[in-house]
């Protein structure tokens, strides 16, 4: 499944906790991650779902679920 994957890169990328890793966290807000760190999240995503997110379609991704829609809208 597309969210565990996703869960374990936000994991490895922005040290959380894994309990504050949920579908509605948001990925600036209740994660902490700063503009670095979603580029860097996007990019690492791109590579494991072998997809491409434009920049547009990545400012619009605020939340975990947001990203697991994404990927699954993909077909990956």
């Amino acid at each position: 499944m597309a969210f565990e994957r996703v869960k374990k890169m936000i994991l490895n990328e922005l040290k959380v906790e894994e309990s504050k890793i949920t579908l509605e966290a948001r990925l600036q807000e209740d994660l902490g991650a700063d503009s670095l760190d979603a580029v860097e999240l996007i990019m690492n995503i791109e590579d494991e779902f072998d997809i491409s997110i434009s920049d547009e379609a990545a400012q619009n991704l605020k939340t975990v679920g947001d990203l697991v829609k994404y990927i699954e809208s993909q077909g990956k």
